[in-house]
């Protein structure tokens, strides 16, 4: 496709912004059961909505009702494209009806003309840790095949009613963290499947299974995409953190390139035709079993992706020869010491982004989009009423540096950079309010006070300027 200026922008989630969580028909989303959570302690992921208790995407910051009032702001900086998810229970409230819900599918037509009225792209993840809990329920979630008819149905439906209107979709957001082969906390295994990780049996088993299936859902939308469109141009995103060895010593080396490369296995299925021989026989050696159907490899030939999504927040250091960490921790690990570190304990590198784009791009020759990228920080109204997040402006800087020099010196095709959370929104990881994103500020507080009124920080106006000074990087 033929791309005239490169893509300035930011990112949302429904689950994170919409609220309206039970309004015009839509459904108990997984995320709707999980209330707010902090650094130190994790959100709670409930069965049923108890009295007394945060949950924080029922209201988000009411992006359903105020997204005219934000896509203009969004405009106002310069706005490019802006990605955005659809909430399949607004769609389906069950996931398995035969009808959609008309009201879900009116709102989404209305956002998307809304963005197109403002001259911004409008790009859309179909799964954004969004799925109706009767599925998880009454189906199993993805560990179950028929999960994925039902979110192809849920995919064509959004097709067909955004036809002509939207080119750039995306099938899944960072499904790539589901991985058999390490310990999970029960928020990521949460929001990606709605299942908890405590609470699975045969734990790699039930991973590969679910990791395969979407897999499998993900090529199979891509087809149906360009089916109905053959325009429309279909990527994954995928979150990925570069893990650097702790020092020179070999097998630390190749202990970093086996983390590193531990969550590539998706892509290179989406990317190469075929769900790739060193993972089967990987799950072959540890007794896994895959229910392989006899259409999938044609499955995967045909669903090949167009573009490739790259969230960036940081870098890790790898295991080790002598380490004796035990699992997986969210946001532990060995600390770099050549890093400073954020509030909530990621590594800031914008060398690791230019890394990562290298990586990529020269293991797929894909163009690829900064889909996520951005700092969370604790911001302070000052006396005046302005905010100086000279730290986001900072962070967003040398990022944007680091992206541009894997362009023009290292040769990579990129065609976006969508900032992580333009405006303020409820934090996926703790559902939080005060782990503030975005170049605009809502006035929601974590103890329920606020008039959600919007206001532009200081890295609105910077983020303003950038735009107008960089149109493309050609």
């Amino acid at each position: 496709m033929e791309r005239n200026e490169f893509l300035w922008g930011g990112s949302i989630a429904a689950h994170q912004c919409e609220g309206a969580w039970d309004q015009d028909g839509k459904g108990l989303g997984i995320m709707d059961l999980v209330t707010k959570g902090t650094y130190e302690t994790p959100r709670e992921i409930c069965q049923t909505i108890k009295p007394g208790k945060d949950y924080p995407s029922h209201t988000g910051i009411d992006f359903y009702h105020r997204y005219k009032e934000d896509i203009a702001l969004f405009a106002e900086m310069g706005f490019k494209a802006l990605r955005i998810s659809i909430d399949w229970s607004r769609i389906y409230p069950k996931g398995d009806e035969a009808s959609p819900n008309p009201l879900g599918v009116q709102f989404y037509q209305a956002v998307v003309a809304e963005l197109l009225k403002h001259n911004i792209e409008p790009i859309v993840t179909l799964y954004h840790f969004e799925m109706p809990v009767h599925l998880v329920r009454e189906y199993g979630s993805w560990t179950n095949p028929k999960v994925i008819d039902f979110y192809l149905n849920y995919c064509k439906t959004m097709f067909e009613a955004l036809k002509g209107q939207v080119r750039y979709w995306v099938t899944f957001n960072e499904m790539n963290h589901i991985d058999p082969q390490t310990e999970a906390s029960d928020i990521f295994t949460y929001i990606i499947a709605g299942l908890k990780y405590s609470d699975l049996q045969d734990k790699k088993q039930t991973l590969a299974t679910i990791s395969y299936n979407m897999t499998l859902a993900s090529v199979k939308a891509v087809a149906l995409a360009r089916e109905i469109d053959p325009s429309n141009q279909v990527g994954c995103v995928f979150g990925l953190t570069p893990a650097y060895p702790l020092n020179c010593d070999p097998q630390n080396v190749l202990n970093s390139l086996k983390e590193t490369d531990r969550e590539f296995y998706q892509i290179d299925a989406m990317c190469m035709g075929k769900f790739p021989e060193y993972k089967l026989r990987e799950y072959q050696a540890q007794g896994i079993k895959l229910e392989i159907g006899a259409e999938d490899a044609a499955a995967f030939e045909k669903g090949k992706l167009d573009f490739i999504g790259l969230n960036y927040y940081s870098s890790s250091v790898a295991r080790y020869e002598g380490d004796d960490q035990e699992e997986e921790t969210l946001f532990g690990g060995t600390q770099n010491p050549y890093l400073e570190q954020s509030k909530w304990g990621w590594a800031i590198d914008p060398t690791g982004l230019r890394y990562i784009m290298n990586y990529l791009y020269r293991r797929y020759a894909l163009p690829i989009i900064i889909t996520e990228n951005g700092l969370g920080a604790v911001d302070q109204v000052e006396a005046d009423g302005t905010i100086q997040d000279d730290y986001r402006i900072e962070y967003v800087q040398k990022h944007v540096e680091q992206m541009e020099k894997a362009i023009v010196e290292d040769y990579v095709d990129c065609f976006g950079y969508l900032m992580w959370g333009p405006i303020d929104l409820v934090s996926a990881t703790t559902g939080e309010m005060k782990k503030r994103y975005g170049f605009i500020y809502v006035d929601k507080q974590d103890d329920q006070t606020g008039d959600l009124t919007r206001k532009r920080k200081k890295s609105f106006t910077w983020y303003q300027e950038l735009i107008s000074q960089k149109p493309t990087f050609k």
